[in-house]
């Protein structure tokens, strides 16, 4: 079982990774307006995504990269409130404001302990 959660684990990163390049005008938006180069950003948010996905599928590394999509999902905290901030509509991006919500008090922690499962 836990070995099927670390490749699925893995792949959601590396696939959600690959679409900071696929679809940026997704990302953009997300991005807090008091951070800047935004683009850099958002490239560095999917090379990191990717690294620690593909970190995860390698036993050597899968604790290291666990802690590291902990780290990087903490940090994108902030891309949360600030989507809640703004509304419902964000670029692309119109959903009602309960799910912005849901993202942050339900999604965000269970990504964050499923990660977590997969340092020990």
């Amino acid at each position: 079982m836990k070995k099927v959660s670390q490749y699925i684990l893995g792949l959601f990163f590396v696939t959600a990774g690959l679409n900071h390049f696929i679809n940026p005008d997704f990302y953009l938006p997300l991005i807090p307006n008091f951070l800047p180069f935004h683009q850099a950003i958002n490239i560095a948010s999917g090379i990191f995504e990717i690294l620690l996905g593909v970190g995860v599928l390698l036993p050597k590394y899968t604790k290291l990269s666990s802690k590291g999509i902990i780290c990087l999902l903490i940090i994108f905290i902030p891309s949360h409130i600030f989507f809640i901030q703004q509304g419902h509509c964000l670029g692309e991006l119109c959903v009602s404001p309960w799910i912005g919500w849901i993202r942050l008090l339900l999604i965000h922690p269970l990504l964050i302990l499923w990660a977590f499962w997969h340092t020990k």
